[in-house]
């Protein structure tokens, strides 16, 4: 894998083009989804190797499209992500098998490492060395 497919889901359109933008620049190549709906879709569609997903969304939740991943022969790690986190959401997760939940605002460079991190845990990929 030369460059990693990040495929990042959230309905607020001013947010999920900045987390777009600063990955992209972090040499990963993005797919953006706006909904839970259009997610499933894209991950059916293209290869992605590390979904980044809001967990409150209209019609198709973050835990929806964990749950719907879940249950799939191939798995790829998830990191959630959400303003109102509460223990009920970590649980579903955790029984979901999320990489990892991230609590809103989050850090560009907090989501890089678990981003880097799920891609060495589940592919063994390396990052470019700088120079």
């Amino acid at each position: 894998m030369d460059v990693p497919n990040l495929l990042v889901t959230d309905d607020d359109n001013a947010f999920r083009k900045v987390v777009c933008e600063g990955l992209q620049r972090r040499g990963f190549h993005v797919i953006e989804a706006c909904d839970g709906r259009e997610a499933l879709d894209l991950i059916e569609h293209s290869r992605v190797h590390v979904a980044v997903v809001d967990v409150h969304m209209p019609h198709v939740t973050g835990l929806d499209v964990i749950r719907h991943l879940h249950e799939r022969p191939s798995s790829l790690p998830c990191v959630l992500m959400s303003a109102e986190l509460n223990d009920e959401i970590r649980q579903e997760a955790e029984r979901m098998c999320a990489y990892d939940v991230l609590s809103k605002p989050l850090k560009l460079s907090q989501l890089t490492s678990v981003v880097s991190h799920a891609l060495t845990d589940y592919y063994g990929w390396q990052p470019p060395k700088a120079g």
